[in-house]
């Protein structure tokens, strides 16, 4: 295995400018676990509203446990029956809302038919609305009951809407703004791998074809004992074992910064779809190795590259707010769809094969994208074999 060695013998002679890039990325990303964005709470609350009550309709039980309803769910206040207090009071925001019940509301209700209650509140209110859904709820569930009971009395129907109205139905909403930006930092995470990753993978790669592609140690190895096939076999390995190596130090800190997360089914999709991107990065950066003449080229091809085709496919801008054009062009590098299957992963809720069907057609075409780079280099590296 001399060319294997020799491979990883090269490479520690260039580890500290490959170092460089793996520490930034580590650097960022911690800096990017410890920031602590302050995340607005859209969760619904039940605010309780105050209601001035005035009823017309005597002593009706109905209206009676109608008004204790909306005790319950708001605040009632005590004003006069006086329409200039009563606006006074809407107009300084003692109360939100003025209920008036007219005089044979219970009568005509319990007849089937449907009176209406004389309501004012702030326009344009979400206060106004919210108090609207509950008294049509109690209203509209007393008169399905008597509607569909005869003989019904209004201390029964008034049990039976109580009744109902106590259930609760338990919401619970599991993607909370929390967890979302908490998936928009690990997806970042695994985005910004691709610059690191590619940049470490061509300097790497690079730096070794530079020297096994020498003129004169070409024609040194073509002398020696071991065979082509043997001495490709190696480099092959060397190159896949490489790319291993910098793959795995670079997700290594993902498992330190979010733990158990990375063993669920979003975690190792994440890194799922970055093994297949260094698959991808290798085969370019093994193209790159095979076209760059000295280290100045390496160096700039390393930069050009990686930052280029990251800026272009969403890697440090959004792909969101990048332009049509751009996206378009991003779509013929791997960087591209890894980013894609990033996002959609980080905002997949359910796990079926609906959504994660794109996930994976996308990882196919990075794929496809590894195995069409590598096919050109090895036509390039067969021309360059017969015209030497």
């Amino acid at each position: 295995m001399q060319v294997y060695k020799a491979f990883f013998k090269i490479i520690f002679k260039n580890l500290s400018q490959i170092m460089i890039y793996v520490v930034v990325f580590i650097s960022l990303a911690i800096a990017l676990a410890n920031t602590s964005n302050q995340t607005v709470n859209t969760d619904f609350t039940e605010t309780k509203v105050n209601i001035a009550f005035i009823n017309y309709d005597g002593d009706s039980k109905l209206v009676e446990g109608l008004k204790n309803y909306l005790g319950k769910n708001g605040k009632l206040i005590d004003i006069p029956d006086d329409n200039q207090k009563l606006q006074d009071a809407l107009f300084f925001r003692q109360v939100e809302y003025i209920v008036k019940v007219p005089e044979g509301f219970t009568e005509e209700l319990l007849s089937g038919k449907t009176p209406q209650i004389e309501k004012t509140s702030l326009p344009g209110s979400t206060s106004g609305i919210y108090v609207d859904s509950i008294i049509n709820k109690y209203l509209n569930t007393a008169k399905i009951y008597s509607s569909n009971m005869e003989n019904l009395s209004e201390e029964q129907l008034i049990s039976y809407v109580d009744n109902d109205l106590l259930q609760r139905i338990e919401v619970k909403v599991n993607n909370s703004e929390e967890e979302i930006s908490k998936n928009e930092k690990r997806a970042f995470y695994f985005n910004y791998m691709a610059y690191a990753l590619f940049a470490v993978l061509i300097l790497g790669v690079c730096s070794v074809m530079l020297v096994f592609n020498n003129t004169d140690l070409k024609k040194r190895n073509n002398c020696s004992p071991i065979k082509l096939r043997n001495m490709n076999y190696q480099m092959i390995l060397a190159n896949f074992s490489f790319a291993i190596l910098a793959w795995v130090a670079m997700i290594s800190t993902s498992f330190i910064m979010y733990g158990s997360y990375m063993f669920t089914a979003k975690g190792a999709l994440f890194l799922l779809n970055s093994f297949v991107f260094t698959l991808a990065a290798l085969s370019v950066s093994y193209f790159i190795g095979n076209i760059v003449k000295s280290k100045g080229a390496m160096s700039a091809a390393a930069n050009v590259f990686s930052l280029g085709s990251c800026f272009i496919s969403g890697v440090f801008v959004p792909q969101e707010l990048l332009g049509k054009t751009v996206l378009k062009i991003a779509s013929f590098t791997p960087n591209y769809w890894y980013v894609k299957s990033n996002n959609i992963i980080a905002n997949t809720v359910n796990f079926n094969m609906e959504n994660l069907t794109p996930v994976f057609l996308n990882m196919l075409i990075v794929v496809g994208f590894a195995v069409a780079i590598l096919s050109v280099t090895l036509v390039i590296i067969k021309q360059q074999r017969v015209s030497s």
